[in-house]
């Protein structure tokens, strides 16, 4: 993932007081838990010398109610003068941490990349949808401030919606055949407009997953008007319903199910493309010194590191990528061949890149 709106924290002068906190308050001792942690923290940064008016400012942000629900964090980034970033995270920090030095620590932040998945949910029935989206800087679908305006909810126009006979009986003939036939074609030119409203906001906020529920035959009918690429990327949901979806528990547990599988495929895909870039020898590099070589000739197109396993330079690492505009990833713990914990996918080599392919590399267990 890349990360400009982090860059210009990285460019400012320190020092940086960097705060990453569990903001999560999802039982009713929650609040005063975190303000306890939070108490311990400010203790700690004062002593380090962060300025009490700035000190006030994180406290106001950190401890007031987060716009989002469920389990989450905050990342919060200040100079003895301002804050410079102030981010609500998916998930909370593995780490709670309070620190004051030359340059922003980034190794908590870094440690959720997997989390920030953006998303668009679509709810359907045979009139229209409601549309939900979920960004990185909004990480809640569910309790989110829903940015899409007009955009929110799509009605269809098109109202012959029901098969059945006015008076309840059932239409037969020829004029019972064309009643269905207008009420499917109803059905149809509104999946038509969902369709048109999905296919737009896909180009305008390219979220990283398209999910769908609501009535199955809408279902059915959207996933048929949405063009190849969209179709081959919707991940149904069950259990959703227009206008209440979000009332239900069991629709809220599929949500989070659907995205932690997504999660763990995509960091599945993510090691299975260095090790077989490893394989090629010369599309990675691995190993703290070979990457940090790789970024301080521009070369790094992404940066890989292990959860619980990184470098000790791990942080300059991260800087670094950062300020090259690489993308950073993290992969969990589990994580096998990552030598040193560390990886960069390339951009360019050539022959003085330094070579640790699968292929070429010792067997010292050192470097796993």
């Amino acid at each position: 993932m890349k990360l400009p709106w982090l860059k210009s924290a990285l460019e400012t002068p320190g020092p940086i007081t960097s705060v990453h906190l569990d903001t999560t308050r999802t039982d009713p001792n929650a609040a005063g838990e975190l303000e306890a942690r939070w108490a311990r923290m400010r203790s700690e940064l004062s002593s380090s010398g962060t300025p009490d008016v700035i000190l006030e400012q994180i406290e106001e942000t950190v401890l007031a109610p987060s716009p989002v629900g469920g389990r989450n964090g905050r990342t919060v980034l200040a100079t003895d003068a301002e804050i410079l970033v102030d981010r609500v995270l998916a998930a909370p920090p593995l780490q709670e941490s309070a620190h004051r030095g030359d340059h922003p620590q980034l190794l908590p932040l870094m440690q959720l990349i997997p989390f920030a998945v953006s998303q668009l949910l679509i709810v359907v029935d045979r009139a229209g949808a409601d549309l939900h989206l979920r960004a990185p800087d909004n990480p809640s679908i569910a309790h989110g401030p829903n940015d899409l305006g007009e955009d929110a909810h799509v009605e269809g126009g098109h109202d012959e919606l029901h098969k059945a006979h006015a008076g309840g009986g059932t239409q037969h003939g020829w004029r019972g055949s064309n009643f269905e036939a207008r009420v499917e074609d109803s059905w149809e030119r509104n999946a038509d407009a969902v369709a048109s409203t999905v296919e737009r906001l896909l180009r305008e906020h390219s979220p990283d997953m398209l999910m769908l529920s609501g009535d199955v035959r809408a279902v059915g009918l959207l996933k048929d008007a949405l063009g190849r690429e969209s179709r081959e990327r919707v991940i149904e949901v069950p259990g959703g319903t227009r206008g209440v979806a979000f009332d239900r528990g069991s629709f809220r547990e599929e949500l989070v199910r659907a995205t932690e599988q997504f999660v763990a495929d995509r960091q599945q895909d993510l090691a299975e493309r260095f090790h077989e870039s490893q394989a090629r020898d010369g599309a990675s590099v691995g190993g703290s010194a070979e990457v940090a070589q790789a970024l301080g000739r521009g070369q790094v197109e992404e940066l890989i590191f292990v959860t619980g396993n990184a470098p000790a330079g791990i942080e300059e690492l991260l800087r670094q990528s950062l300020l090259t505009d690489a993308a950073v990833s993290a992969l969990p713990e589990d994580a096998a061949g990552i030598p040193e914990g560390v990886g960069a996918l390339l951009r360019w080599r050539d022959d003085s890149t330094p070579s640790n392919s699968i292929g070429s590399m010792t067997g010292d267990s050192r470097r796993e």
